[in-house]
């Protein structure tokens, strides 16, 4: 493997929000050079340190990108827009489209992305077959891209594990929608952390989709028949910590909590 090379510039966006901003805070502790995309920068200069670069930009604006990708190595696409009004799905295709052109016009070596897992065939929600959509746009251009497709993210924090928590908490009984029987492989947000970070001292060809969850497979209804109280440590511990010293030991065979696939050029990886 590679020596990591710590002057590479990375670009993080995304950093306002979950994963990003946890993110954020272990890359600050590497060390490494970080950029931060935002929309609203004001919201994140108070919270980084002098050493940490804050753009204004946005992927909805391509003029916007140009500055942003200026001289960067690696870039995080931690962004979705399934919390805004309007079409989540259009919107999400349009900015992952607008990055990866100006990723590729500016020379980005690689593209990490935090995806949804999901089979296809199986019928994807919207959503997921939105977030599975900008893994294959990210890739349009050629730039090696690291997807990592993350079932329910367990942390306090988390929008997803959050909504299931205050559902049991504060409805004693309910009339459960179909999608409590969807299975799901929950993983402790430390994993998912440690595998993006592991992502950037991957040989710089790789170009892989990483299908990450922990060892077990529980529906909706499950973590939310878990014991009040016990249910967010009992759910952190289902999954495998990342070996963040190398990106291809995750898919050595044998380790269960990793399925990993090479990215067919036709078809972007999927």
């Amino acid at each position: 493997m590679q020596a990591p090379n710590r002057d590479h510039l990375v670009l993080l966006t995304g950093a306002t929000g979950y994963v990003g901003g946890r993110l954020l805070s272990r890359l600050e502790a590497t060390s490494r050079r970080v950029r931060c995309l935002a929309r609203h920068p004001e919201y994140l200069l108070s919270r980084v340190s002098p050493m940490i670069e804050v753009i204004l930009g946005d992927v909805l604006d391509p003029d916007s990108l140009d500055r942003a990708l200026q001289g960067v190595h690696t870039a995080y696409y931690l962004i979705h827009s399934l919390s805004e009004a309007g079409d989540f799905a259009r919107k999400d295709a349009t900015g992952a489209r607008n990055f990866a052109q100006a990723a590729a016009k500016h020379g980005v070596s690689r593209i990490i992305y935090l995806g949804g897992l999901g089979e296809a065939a199986s019928g994807l929600s919207k959503h997921l077959r939105s977030r599975q959509e900008v893994g294959d746009i990210l890739r349009e251009t050629g730039i090696p891209v690291i997807e990592f497709r993350a079932s329910l993210i367990i942390g306090a924090g988390s929008l997803s594990f959050e909504l299931v928590r205050a559902l049991v908490e504060v409805l004693p009984v309910m009339i459960t929608p179909k999608w409590v029987s969807i299975p799901a492989q929950p993983i402790a947000i430390a994993d998912v952390l440690d595998y993006l970070l592991a992502a950037l001292d991957a040989p710089e060809e790789v170009s892989k989709v990483f299908e990450i969850g922990g060892a077990d497979a529980v529906s909706y209804g499950g973590i939310m028949s878990l014991r009040r109280g016990s249910g967010t440590e009992a759910l952190a511990n289902t999954s495998s910590p990342a070996d963040a010293t190398s990106i291809e030991s995750l898919a050595k065979p044998g380790n269960t909590s990793l399925c990993a696939r090479w990215a067919k050029p036709d078809r972007g990886g999927t």
